[in-house]
């Protein structure tokens, strides 16, 4: 997971370590990730060497380097000081980071077989939700929490969950790209709460009622719509 880049533009380009990271990621899209490594490393230094020291260029620079770790456990380390800086930082720069930053921390932890940690991480990421902007990098921030909690069991399955997937599935084998773009998104962030259910039940009733479903896609549609109402 990444912290929003955009973050990082919208600082002031001029800035050293901002610059370094800039170029950095323009070397990761050319495909040069040594080089890019080497520009992250160099704007962790550069934050570092700051007097006083710059935490929230700190805290921007970690996130990159840990993202060029070859290794789960230097990638965790990475991905640990990128939160103490931000937690040093303390104030509305980094809100919005808190999210991502336990989202590669439970992603570190899950690929180091740490599941007890992981969903730790999972869990704080979803309580910091509400402070990233909506817009495209929100919603797919929730689709990562809502994932890594069903993955970790904080989430439990609703009893409706394999109807949920198999009317999916038939949407995508009939092409119907409309019944997806309203369901898809909000199975995808179901985080398991009563207003996810009334989410995903609404997109539902929205296919339902929009008549353009042959009739035996409208029944099954109907059937998880009755599922999900008794979940």
């Amino acid at each position: 997971m990444l912290i929003e880049d955009r973050k990082a533009r919208a600082m002031d380009p001029h800035h050293p370590v901002i610059a370094l990271c800039a170029e950095g990621m323009r070397a990761e899209a050319a495909g040069s990730p040594e080089r890019a490594h080497e520009l992250f490393r160099q704007a962790w230094e550069t934050a570092e060497a700051a007097d006083p020291v710059d935490d929230y260029a700190a805290c921007v620079a970690a996130h990159y380097v840990a993202r060029h770790q070859p290794a789960p456990r230097d990638a965790l380390h990475w991905n640990l000081v990128c939160l103490e800086r931000a937690d040093r930082v303390g104030d509305e720069r980094v809100r919005g980071f808190h999210p991502s930053l336990h989202l590669n921390l439970a992603a570190a932890y899950r690929e180091l077989d740490e599941p007890a940690r992981a969903r730790e991480h999972f869990a704080r990421a979803a309580e910091h939700l509400d402070d990233v902007p909506e817009g495209p990098y929100a919603q797919w921030i929730r689709i990562a929490v809502a994932e890594g909690l069903r993955w970790s069991g904080s989430v439990p399955e609703r009893p409706a969950e394999p109807l949920v997937a198999r009317l999916l599935a038939e949407f995508c084998a009939r092409g119907d790209l409309k019944a997806l773009g309203l369901v898809l998104p909000a199975y995808l962030t179901d985080l398991g709460g009563e207003d996810d259910r009334v989410r995903l039940v609404t997109a539902l009733h929205q296919v339902h009622a929009s008549r353009w479903l042959p009739p035996d896609a409208s029944d099954d549609v109907g059937r998880v719509i009755a599922a999900l109402g008794a979940s």
